[in-house]
């Protein structure tokens, strides 16, 4: 990560508290970056809030975070920033009880000002066990489709229960209409794009820790192909996915699976242990309907032209090999491209931090 030809590394994002995951990137029409992620003493804890940095245009250096949510008894995650067909700036997030994500609401707030100043927090979506992750898309028709999924506990252990659906207003998220993904069981995650002929793309993560997946809706969200297994492997961590400005897919996400690195344990290491004890976590159980623990390193990013039926270019933003730690994480990347082509990406450096890189296509391609 040395070669500063290859790509800039900026500054990590400050961090008020030592745990901070799940970053979501956001570029504003006046240039500035804003980025969110949850913080906290650790992952599933009450005292895990909403985070917000900004990154000035022209600037190198990101603002100290601010927080958006107030909620001192639920576990505040999965933070979202979209622009709304009616030009607002939107924040949704999810809002569980502890490790019990099948409690999860959805909340959200608004900004009419570049997200200097905010609403109150309302609750968007309130079925327990919904939540979110990547952004919704807006289409043509002036219709937002947001993609969601129902985080539910799993009879042989910790999740693997899920499905995904997308949730599709026409009047600015005042109301929605829920829409399953058919053979969705599993895959969770759901990253959106456009493809080459204005049909929607849907790419996943996938719970049992084998690869990405990939379903297809030619009418506008409504209904989605059987999702089909990509060549690009998956870990059970998150993914997102772009089109740049020379209309390939970029995807970011880690190069690595259960079959080529089994966990030595089959629960999620970032949990406290005795929380985990608490709802039934069972790490022995052999036939689980969800893999943990597979490590998440190297952090790649992949390049496609023909809609994510092949994947041409796959380069390595950071491995295992260029830090000192015992359980290596670079996870829950973000990506945006820029109006200058500088392809930004964000993701969770060890917990401790949310790191920042900027690449170019050029460097992908080398």
């Amino acid at each position: 990560m040395d070669d500063l030809k290859a790509f800039q590394l900026t500054r990590d994002i400050p961090a008020l508290y030592p745990h901070n995951h799940a970053s979501n990137l956001h570029v504003l029409a006046n240039g500035d970056i804003l980025c969110v992620w949850f913080s906290g003493s650790r992952e599933g804890k009450p005292d895990i809030s909403i985070m917000c940095s900004r990154l000035k245009k022209d600037e190198k250096e990101w603002s100290q975070p601010i927080v958006l949510s107030d909620d001192t008894e639920r576990s505040e995650q999965n933070p979202v920033l979209f622009e709304n067909t009616n030009g607002e700036l939107w924040l949704i997030y999810t809002a569980q009880n502890a490790v019990h994500q099948e409690s999860s609401v959805v909340r959200y707030r608004i900004s009419t000002d570049n997200g200097y100043t905010w609403s109150e927090i309302r609750t968007l979506f309130d079925k327990p066990g919904i939540f979110v992750r990547n952004k919704p898309i807006k289409l043509e028709t002036g219709e937002l489709v947001l993609p969601a999924y129902y985080s539910l506990k799993s009879r042989t252990g910790f999740l693997g229960n899920d499905f995904s659906v997308v949730k599709i207003s026409n009047d600015h998220g005042k109301t929605w209409t829920e829409h399953v993904v058919k053979d969705s069981k599993g895959l969770v995650h759901m990253s959106i794009v456009s493809d080459k002929q204005d049909n929607l793309l849907g790419f996943f993560r996938s719970r049992k820790a084998d690869y990405i997946y990939i379903s297809k809706s030619n009418d506008h969200g409504r209904t989605w192909t059987t999702p089909k297994q990509t060549e690009l492997m998956n870990n059970n961590a998150s993914i997102q996915v772009i089109r740049l400005k020379n209309d390939e897919l970029a995807i970011i996400f880690n190069d690595v699976n259960a079959e080529l690195a089994p966990p030595n344990e089959n629960r999620p290491p970032w949990f406290d242990k005795s929380d985990m004890d608490k709802v039934g976590v069972d790490k022995n159980i052999k036939e689980q309907e969800s893999i943990w623990g597979v490590i998440r390193a190297p952090l790649t990013i992949a390049l496609s032209d023909d809609d994510g039926e092949t994947w041409n270019y796959k380069k390595n933003i950071i491995t295992k090999e260029d830090v000192f730690a015992e359980h290596p994480e670079f996870s829950y990347p973000s990506i945006k491209q820029t109006d200058d082509g500088k392809i930004h990406i964000t993701f969770t450096y060890l917990r401790h931090f949310i790191k920042h890189v900027v690449v170019t296509e050029e460097w992908i391609k080398s």
